[in-house]
Parts: structure tokens; C-alpha cells; sequence
């Protein structure tokens, strides 16, 4: 089993759901998932974001997208509002809940990310990061749904 235990993808899949598992851990109290937080994020960041465009945001599959939007949704955290030149478009915006949700899980978030590094001494822990952001960077084409956030957010500050 040596040649899957050392295989960079095994690693990474492990580390994922370390990753997650650590995640759901510190905010269990706010029932979100590690992707509805980042939609969450990208929706406060840029309000009037729509669908398509948060997909390329934070490089999430649209069709999967629309369950977390629901999810969401029916939480109260977000609502959908219909565009003024396209009424089909539903732009999102966070409502008050979503907003003091954000702010509240932020110190959660924060240390189930300190907790994914902490076993690295400080300085291993930032040549991970420089080295997974630099093969993120360098595979993301070969991603099923390729980082877009720059050209989404050019079209986003154009339209809005």
C-alpha cells in the first residue's frame, strides 16, 4: 500500500477531508460547510453576485452550486433578487443573519485552519502554503471547474 500512501493525490484527498472534518469540528455550531462558508464569503465580498459568477468565484461546480445556494437560502442567510435588465438573473445578496453569521464563525474558521497546520513547525507551515498555492495555481486548468474569479469579477464590476 506504500506506492497509494505516498501518492501526492492520496495526500491530498486525506488532507481534504482532514481538512473538512476539522472544519465541520470548530464550527459545528453554525451548521455551514466549508463550501457554504466560501459562498458566503464571495456573496459578502461582492454583493449582487450571481450564480454563474460565484461558480467561477470560488471555483465550484454550478449544477452542485445551486443546492448550496438553497441551502443557504432556506437558512436565512442569503436571499435571491432578480436582476433589473435580466429578471431571470437572481443576483445574491446576505441578509442580516448571513452577515452576523459571517462574522460570528469567522474566529471559528480561523482556528480550524490553525489546527490544520499546527502539527508543522511555523516555518514549514508557510512553505505549504507557498507550495499548494503554487500547484493550484500552476494545475488550475486542469481543474473540472478552473478558478475564473478575475474574469467573473471584471464582468461583475461592469454590470453592477
Amino acid at each position: 500500500m506504500d506506492a497509494v500512501y505516498t501518492a501526492p493525490g492520496y495526500l491530498f484527498r486525506r488532507m481534504q477531508q482532514i481538512a473538512v472534518a476539522l472544519f465541520v469540528e470548530e464550527c459545528r455550531a453554525f451548521d455551514l460547510t466549508p463550501v457554504q462558508y466560501a459562498a458566503m464569503v464571495a456573496i459578502s465580498t461582492h454583493p449582487g453576485i450571481d450564480a454563474t459568477r460565484l461558480s467561477a468565484v470560488i471555483a465550484f461546480d454550478r449544477s452542485t452550486l445551486g443546492n448550496v445556494i438553497e441551502r443557504l437560502e432556506a437558512k436565512g442567510f442569503i436571499e435571491r433578487k432578480p436582476a433589473r435588465e435580466d429578471k431571470r438573473v437572481k443576483l445574491l445578496h446576505l441578509t442580516r443573519a448571513g452577515a452576523a453569521m459571517l462574522r460570528d464563525i469567522v474566529p471559528s474558521v480561523d482556528k480550524a485552519q490553525a489546527r490544520m497546520l499546527q502539527p508543522l513547525k511555523p516555518a514549514d507551515r508557510k512553505a505549504l502554503l507557498t507550495l499548494l498555492a503554487q500547484l493550484v495555481d500552476l494545475n488550475n486548468e486542469a481543474s473540472r471547474v478552473p478558478l475564473r474569479a478575475e474574469d467573473a469579477l471584471e464582468h461583475l464590476g461592469k454590470s453592477g
